[in-house]
């Protein structure tokens, strides 16, 4: 089931709808996520930043698919705004107020590493699609690419010149979305800016490709699975089409690079987010309302309402039929919630215990690092046997009879094992004895 989640910066919760059907499945109470603060983590739960306006400290809250009260608070050091995680569900990066990046650990909730990234809060993050660089915005208008290889390497960062990959300086004004093409390491990124400009930049030679000014702010950015084009939410509500590698010629109507755009005379646009069809596009606006429009006909198919606050976070993200019935099924305690966040790294020697299975590197470019711990194993390993809950009693049913079915596959085979050894021999031994009658006649 593909659904529709968004959330606001007011406590308006976390609105979840049925993409196909259009009805709401459920209202995530407690919710004040700033932008670029809600997250999936592995489909296996929610994730959001928490920052409200009169305070200086912020949360993570964890909620399950099921359940509309979150289940685990993390209280960080410092408030953190954007939030991402791998495919997998393995870690979590935040953005600091400070500038600051922190990596955890998901399921044992370890920091693992903390650096200093930019000298103005991280505003926004994004992974490339091989989830071996990380990019980041600031307020202070810096972009900066960083591998994630060489930040869990103590040794090659001594080595290089700077922590990160690439620094982009630009953009003279806050930063508010990054996204990264396909491509891995040569692949290209988008940025956007109040200072009205989306910027074009290659991973793989750090070069600027394309500067576009817009007529507005752009707040948020999705590309098109073909990569043909890009599109931008503005302050003034159009989402416009900006050129990538579209067959179509330009019109000067718009602007320089600038196809199109998609409005209905809404309020500004502050998030956007592709479905999995690549032609659907799901819209967030400040009037609260989440618009799906069809790239094709550049008409709104569907609209859901959220709050009367402003919509600052879209995710659309699939949710598998085996976690929803096991979360439902668990009843009071989740299964395999994993503990909240450290605050602190618990010593200078942060990495002590991890096992990191790194990509080769055949170039100078930056390659894929993903990894996995023994305390995550074991974890894993010690809550299977410790449930007493019907979940484990239907695995355990399910295993046997998956056992009982390869048992009896085995016999079947050693049944015409036999059967075809013994018409063999059968054979063989009228064959021999006709050999030897006809011999004898003809004698």
């Amino acid at each position: 089931m593909e659904v529709v989640m968004a959330s606001s910066s007011t406590d308006g919760g976390v609105g979840c709808w049925d993409l196909q059907t259009g009805v709401e499945q459920l209202r995530y109470k407690s919710c004040l996520s700033p932008p670029h603060g809600l997250v999936s983590v592995g489909g296996r739960f929610f994730a959001s930043a928490q920052l409200r306006q009169s305070s200086t400290f912020g949360s993570i809250l964890y909620w399950s698919w099921h359940k509309p009260q979150p289940e685990v608070k993390s209280f960080p050091a410092e408030p953190i705004k954007p939030l991402v995680s791998n495919r997998e569900g393995t870690y979590l990066i935040g953005g600091g107020a400070s500038g600051d990046v922190i990596v955890w650990e998901v399921f044992t909730g370890r920091l693992l590493k903390k650096w200093h990234a930019h000298y103005g809060a991280v505003t926004c993050l994004a992974l490339s699609d091989d989830e071996s660089l990380l990019i980041s915005g600031a307020e202070d208008g810096g972009v900066r690419v960083w591998s994630l290889f060489m930040m869990f390497d103590d040794a090659r960062r001594k080595e290089a010149r700077h922590d990160y990959v690439h620094s982009f300086r630009d953009h003279t004004l806050r930063v508010t979305d990054v996204k990264s093409g396909h491509g891995g390491s040569n692949a290209i990124i988008i940025s956007a800016s109040e200072d009205q400009t989306c910027k074009v930049w290659s991973l793989a030679t750090g070069r600027l490709l394309r500067n576009i000014v817009f007529s507005s702010v752009i707040d948020a950015i999705a590309i098109d699975v073909g990569e043909y084009a890009f599109y931008a939410g503005g302050r003034d509500g159009k989402i416009y089409i900006a050129e990538l590698n579209a067959l179509t010629r330009c019109s000067t109507d718009y602007g320089k690079h600038i196809l199109g755009f998609l409005t209905d005379s809404s309020r500004a646009v502050t998030s956007l987010a592709f479905c999995a069809d690549g032609i659907s596009l799901v819209s967030g606006s400040e009037d609260g309302k989440i618009r799906i429009w069809d790239t094709r006909t550049r008409n709104i198919v569907r609209m859901f309402r959220h709050a009367k606050g402003p919509v600052t976070n879209i995710l659309v993200t699939r949710l598998s039929e085996s976690i929803l019935k096991s979360q439902a099924t668990v009843g009071r305690r989740t299964l395999f919630m994993p503990p909240s966040l450290e605050k602190y790294a618990n010593s200078s020697e942060e990495l002590v215990g991890i096992k990191a299975f790194l990509g080769s590197d055949n170039s100078s470019n930056p390659v894929g690092v993903s990894y996995l711990t023994e305390q995550v194993l074991n974890k894993q390993i010690q809550e299977i046997q410790e449930q007493g809950s019907a979940t484990a009693a239907e695995m355990e049913v399910e295993r046997l009879k998956q056992e009982n079915k390869r048992a009896m596959q085995m016999v079947q085979q050693w049944k015409n094992m036999y059967d075809n050894l013994h018409q063999f021999c059968v054979n063989e031994l009228v064959d021999d004895s006709q050999a030897k009658l006809s011999n004898i006649r003809s004698s």
